[in-house]
């Protein structure tokens, strides 16, 4: 990929006019088409972004040998059928959240991207803003030390979906950036999962997961479709700082505190005795890094061209997608058995070829 390459937009429904958007804009990319099957919002689309070709086949699209990927805008549900063909047409591909509508098809489409060696790769598009980034920078350098604890809440008013639960609509983003900013990604032993459906919809509108991570630590995750206020934010805290991200404050989206517990390893005779001589409290000072203002989806189309280029898994691999579907699996699980931990015994591991 020396020169612009040409990408295909599937779905022109909420999530694909922006990324029509941020394809045309890119300089790494030659937008071909929007398609969908109502082709009348599909040029509505292309009209909002100063003019682009439109079609209402899927087929035509993969039989294009000019089209080296597509972009899936479609409901969960679709995705498997969708990107399956478009591997087999040879197209690298790129699927919005959630990768697939189970776990197991999930793993059967990056088994398929392998055996083909194509780029499957998910898009989360959290991972790719300057905030996130910023985190797993302070992370990885060790700014935050060992981490202890995970608190996140994304809650808001709508919109109800008529075919997922709160679970599988608003965690992904959530798990998604654990899976990007902490040390050895969604590295997660059970999930206990608790919802409920004050509407009577037959699907959770609210939902909290507990996750212990493997190391010790605790994430909560918090996802709620009924709260009359919008949260978004996540609080991860370390043996040496706190960090606090906030999306909805342009002005500080994150912030990291020189204040919590600090733990130490003096051994006395009696519990007691232990606890008042290892914790001390410690308060510092707080500061919050500059943060560049871009639009995120612009680097999730540049890191498509970049891993295409390059020949390497994207940022956001099928691989992250999937680690993200076996966490929702066993929610799924935990909240049949009435809250109960359900293990993560799904294989999550990249498969390599024999």
């Amino acid at each position: 990929m020396t020169e612009k390459v040409k990408a295909v937009v599937v779905g022109a429904g909420y999530w694909g006019p922006n990324l029509a958007r941020n394809f045309q804009a890119s300089n790494d990319w030659d937008l071909g088409a929007i398609c969908d099957l109502d082709i009348e919002r599909a040029e509505q689309v292309a009209r909002s972004i100063g003019g682009a070709p439109v079609t209402s086949s899927f087929d035509e699209v993969l039989a294009d040998p000019t089209v080296a990927a597509v972009a899936i805008a479609t409901p969960a549900r679709t995705h498997y059928p969708l990107v399956l063909a478009a591997l087999d047409a040879g197209k690298h591909v790129m699927v919005e959240k959630p990768l697939a509508d189970t776990w197991e098809r999930g793993r059967a489409m990056v088994d398929k991207a392998q055996e083909c060696g194509l780029i499957l790769m998910a898009d989360h598009t959290y991972c790719y803003t300057p905030a996130v980034l910023k985190m797993r920078e302070l992370i990885a350098e060790g700014s935050l030390g060992d981490i202890l604890f995970v608190d996140s809440t994304r809650i808001n008013l709508g919109l109800i979906q008529p075919d997922v639960d709160v679970f599988w609509d608003l965690a992904p983003h959530d798990l998604s950036i654990l899976d990007f900013v902490l040390p050895g990604g969604l590295d997660v032993n059970s999930v206990s999962a608790h919802g409920s459906d004050p509407l009577q919809t037959g699907t959770a509108c609210i939902g909290y997961l507990a996750l212990p991570l493997r190391g010790g630590a605790m994430a909560h995750v918090q996802v709620n479709w009924l709260s009359p206020t919008k949260i978004r934010r996540m609080v991860i805290g370390g043996t040496k700082r706190t960090l606090v991200w906030d999306d909805l404050n342009p002005q500080q989206r994150v912030s990291v505190y020189d204040r919590g517990v600090d733990i130490g390893t003096v051994s006395k005779a009696t519990p007691a005795d232990r606890r008042e001589a290892n914790i001390s409290y410690r308060l510092g000072d707080t500061w919050a890094p500059a943060l560049p203002e871009r639009e995120a989806l612009g680097g999730v189309v540049a890191e498509l061209a970049s891993a295409i280029r390059e020949g390497r898994p994207a940022r956001t691999s099928g691989e992250s997608g999937l680690r993200v579907l076996s966490v929702l699996d066993a929610a799924q699980r935990s909240l049949g058995a009435g809250g109960a931990p359900a293990p993560l015994e799904l294989d999550i591991r990249p498969r390599t070829a024999a």
